[in-house]
């Protein structure tokens, strides 16, 4: 089923551009809402407990792990250090 699921991707992408384009741009920012939740669970600390110690809301952590979209950098690395992370940026070719 998921070589299903690349492959139909693969062709949308292949055949509409702005599909493209929209699909990469919402799946790194999806991507980094999965990383932040990984390294909070790997950490052991609730959301309730990460928004304490970052000094913000269980609800602005759990928008930040599921709706990552137009995240600000500061955010993500202020919540990066309180679980003992840093952030890497990589500049990568557009595809």
């Amino acid at each position: 089923m998921k070589d299903d699921v690349e492959k139909y991707i693969g062709r949308r992408k292949a055949a509409d551009k702005a599909f493209a384009k929209d699909f990469d741009a919402g799946y790194e920012e999806f991507k980094i809402g999965v990383l932040l939740r990984q390294a909070r669970e790997a950490a052991g600390v609730t959301q309730e407990t990460l928004a304490r110690i970052t000094r913000t809301k269980k609800s602005a952590i759990s928008r930040l792990e599921n709706h990552a979209e137009d995240v600000r950098l500061s955010t993500v690395s202020r919540v990066a250090r309180a679980l003992g992370k840093t952030i890497r940026i990589e500049l990568v070719e557009a595809a």
